[in-house]
C-alpha cells in the first residue's frame, strides 16, 4: 500500500469530541473496524466545556413533538423538519443509554432524572449534571471507547481529505485523510474502506471573544468545502448572552434556568421592563437576550458601558452549590467575583455555528464515503438559532447515525435534498463503498493527496522571513468580531470581506519560523489559520447575501424577517477558490405535519 499510509480501517473518524466518539462507538457496534484521528487527546475536546444540559422529552407529559415544535420556533423556521424530528424523537432513548454508561444525571426528589428549563423551551426538558454536563458526557463516552478497544490516534492533525478528482462533487469519493503527527512532524495517510466521518467542531476562533477552545478552527468545514461539499447557512452564528467580559468564558444558561436575573446599570430587570420578552424574560431565546443586552449597553444603560449583571444570589447557597457550583469557580477565577455575594458581569460572546457542512440525517455529504456530524455539520436542526440544550443531543443522535451508516447499516432512506446538489443516497454494498479492496483509484487518490500535502508542509517549514500567521489571524479575528457580531450592516460586512481578501493574499507568503519537526505548534497554527480564512469568508458572504433579519443573523439595515424571499438555505460551493453562492428550499414538512412560520414571541 505504500509507506505513506499509516493505517487502514473501515471507518475513520476525525475528531474525538462527543460526535466523534459516539460515531466511532456506533460504527464499532455495527461490526466495523473504526478508528479516531484527533489533534487533541479525546478528553481535551471542546465537548467537555458544555454546561447547560441535554434536552429530551423523558417525563410524563413531555413529548418529542413539543420538543420539535420549540426547536423549529427557536430556529426561526429555518430548520429542516426531517432532521429536527429525528433529533427530538431519538434523543430520549440516547439519554437513557448515557445513564447506563455512567453519566451521573442530577435527580429530582422522587429519584427520577431532574429537568431544568432552558431558554426558548415551553416546558422543562433539560437533563443535566450540575453545570458540567459536557465534561461528564465526554468522560462517559471515553470510557466506552476504551472498553471497546477502539483505536485512537491522538495528536494527529488532519489537514486534507483524500478525494477523487471527478468534475462534479457528487461523483467524487473520499478514500481517506492526510494528517501530521504532531509529535514527530511525519505526514501520513489513513485509509478508510467504508467512510470518513468529520466531527471537528466549530469555527469559534474566527472571533476574538468566544466561548470556544483554541482548537476550534473550522478544520472539518474548510476541508470539506475545499473538497467540493457545500457549506450551508454559515451566516448564522450564535452569540451566547452570558459570557465573562475578560475571557469569553461561558456562564451556563442553567443559571437563568434556575432563576438567575439580568439587570442593567439602573437596577432594572430589563428583559421585562424594556419589553424585550414580556412573557419569558431571561428565558427568551438566546438571540433575543443577546440583542437586548447589547441594546442596553449601546443606549447607555450598561455597567461601565460594557456589560450587564447576572445575579443568582437569591437562589441561596445550598441550591447554587448543588446545581451550579462550577459557576462560582469560573466567576471567582476569571473575574474575581464571589457570585454568592455579588452579581456577575456578562456580555454576549460567540458561542456556536448553526451552519456547516451540508449533510442529511445520516450524516452523508454529496461526496460518497464522506460524512459529518456535530457542530461542523448542518443537518439542519438549528436553522437560524439553536436552543440551549440542543447541542449535545445533536452530537449524540447524529454522531450515532453517521457511525452506523458509514459502517454499512441501512437506516432507511434519508431526506434527499432538493437543489443544485443533493446529499448522497443510501449506498448499497458497503464493502465497495470507497472502491473496495486495494483498488488503483483509492491508492492513487491517497498518494496524490499525500504528495500535495507534504509539499505544502515543506514549503511552510522552508519559508524564509515570510508573513507570520499570527498577524494574519489577529487581523481576521478583530475584523470578524467588530463587524460580524450580533448586529450587522452591509457596510460592515463589506469591510470584513476586504480584510479577508487582504488576509488571503498575505497568507500566500506565510512561513513558519520554527524549523523543528517535534511538537511544532507554529506549523499547526499556521495551517489552522488558512481554515479560518475560508470559514470566515463563508460567514461573511452568507451574511451579506441574506438581506433580512432571522434568528441570530440581525441586519440593522433589514430589520424584518422576510419569509417570501428568504425562507431558504444559503449554500456556498468552493468552485476552485471562487465561491459560488446558491440556495436550497427549507423543508417544513415533517411526520407531524407542516411547521408553518409564525412570529416568534417570548
Amino acid at each position: 500500500m505504500g509507506e505513506h499510509i499509516k493505517a487502514t480501517h473501515d471507518v475513520v473518524v476525525v475528531g474525538a469530541g462527543g460526535a466523534g466518539i459516539r460515531a466511532a462507538i456506533a460504527a464499532h457496534e455495527e461490526g466495523a473496524d473504526a478508528a479516531i484521528v484527533t489533534k487533541l487527546h479525546p478528553v481535551r475536546s471542546h465537548t467537555g466545556s458544555a454546561e447547560g444540559g441535554i434536552n429530551a422529552a423523558l417525563h410524563e407529559g413531555g413529548t418529542w413533538e413539543s420538543h420539535a415544535s420549540d426547536t423549529m420556533k427557536g430556529a426561526d423556521y429555518l430548520g429542516d423538519a426531517p432532521g429536527v424530528e429525528a433529533l427530538c424523537r431519538e434523543i430520549p432513548r440516547e439519554v437513557i443509554q448515557l445513564e447506563h454508561w455512567g453519566l451521573a444525571f442530577a435527580r429530582a426528589n422522587d429519584g427520577t432524572v431532574a429537568m431544568r428549563p432552558l431558554a426558548g423551551h415551553s416546558a422543562p426538558r433539560t437533563t443535566y449534571a450540575g453545570a458540567e454536563t459536557g465534561h461528564q458526557l465526554l468522560h462517559a463516552l471515553y470510557q466506552q471507547l476504551l472498553k471497546r478497544g477502539i483505536q485512537v490516534y491522538d495528536e494527529w492533525y488532519v489537514t486534507r481529505l483524500a478525494v477523487s478528482g471527478e468534475e462534479r462533487p457528487e461523483d467524487r469519493t473520499c478514500h481517506g485523510i492526510v494528517a501530521i503527527d504532531i509529535q514527530t512532524g511525519e505526514v501520513a495517510c489513513f485509509r478508510a474502506r467504508r467512510g470518513v466521518i468529520l466531527a471537528t467542531g466549530g469555527p469559534g476562533q474566527a472571533y476574538d471573544h468566544t466561548t470556544n477552545a483554541v482548537s476550534c478552527t473550522g478544520d472539518g468545514q474548510a476541508m470539506a468545502y475545499r473538497a467540493g461539499v457545500p457549506l450551508e447557512d454559515m451566516e448564522f452564528v450564535q452569540f451566547h448572552p452570558t459570557t465573562l467580559p475578560s475571557t469569553g468564558v461561558l456562564i451556563s444558561e442553567g443559571v437563568r434556568g434556575e432563576g438567575g436575573i439580568l439587570y442593567n446599570v439602573e437596577g432594572e430587570r430589563f428583559m421585562f421592563e424594556h419589553g424585550y420578552a414580556n412573557n419569558d424574560g431571561e428565558l427568551a431565546s438566546r438571540d433575543v437576550v443577546s440583542r437586548a443586552e447589547l441594546t442596553e449597553v449601546n443606549e447607555g444603560r450598561g455597567i461601565e458601558d460594557e456589560y450587564v449583571h447576572l445575579d443568582m444570589r437569591h437562589l441561596g447557597e445550598k441550591r447554587i452549590i448543588d446545581r451550579l457550583e462550577n459557576i462560582l469557580h469560573l466567576a471567582e477565577d476569571f473575574e474575581g467575583v464571589d457570585a454568592l455575594e455579588d452579581p456577575m458581569p456578562v456580555v454576549p460572546g460567540q458561542h456556536f455555528a448553526m451552519g456547516g457542512i451540508e449533510t442529511n440525517e445520516n450524516g452523508e455529504t454529496c461526496i460518497s464515503g464522506l460524512y459529518a456530524a456535530g457542530e461542523c455539520a448542518c443537518v439542519s436542526v438549528h436553522g437560524a438559532n439553536r436552543l440551549g440544550g440542543n447541542a449535545l443531543p445533536e452530537l449524540i443522535v447524529f454522531g450515532k447515525r453517521a457511525g452506523q451508516h458509514a459502517a454499512g447499516t441501512d437506516l432507511g432512506e434519508a431526506n434527499i435534498r432538493t437543489g443544485r446538489t443533493t446529499a448522497a443516497t443510501t449506498r448499497g454494498d458497503t464493502s465497495t463503498a470507497t472502491g473496495g479492496g486495494d483498488t488503483d483509484v483509492a491508492v492513487k487518490t491517497i498518494r496524490r493527496a499525500w504528495e500535495s500535502e507534504r509539499t505544502r508542509v515543506e514549503r511552510l517549514l522552508d519559508g524564509d522571513g515570510g508573513e507570520r500567521h499570527e498577524t494574519v489571524r489577529r487581523e481576521l479575528q478583530t475584523a470578524v468580531s467588530d463587524h460580524l457580531n450580533v448586529f450587522r450592516t452591509d457596510a460592515e460586512i463589506a469591510a470584513v470581506l476586504d480584510v479577508l481578501a487582504d488576509c488571503r493574499d498575505r497568507y500566500r507568503d506565510v512561513s513558519v519560523s520554527d524549523p523543528s519537526r517535534t511538537f511544532n505548534t507554529d506549523l499547526v497554527c499556521t495551517l489552522e489559520t488558512r481554515n479560518l480564512i475560508d470559514v470566515a469568508e463563508a460567514i461573511a458572504l452568507g451574511a451579506r447575501a441574506r438581506t433580512e433579519s432571522r434568528g441570530a443573523h440581525w441586519r440593522v439595515d433589514y430589520p424584518e424577517r422576510d419569509d417570501e424571499n428568504w425562507l431558504k438555505h444559503t449554500m456556498l460551493s468552493w468552485n476552485d477558490g471562487e465561491p459560488d453562492q446558491w440556495y436550497r428550499p427549507v423543508i417544513l414538512e415533517g411526520r407531524v405535519g407542516t411547521y408553518h412560520p409564525k412570529v416568534r414571541q417570548y
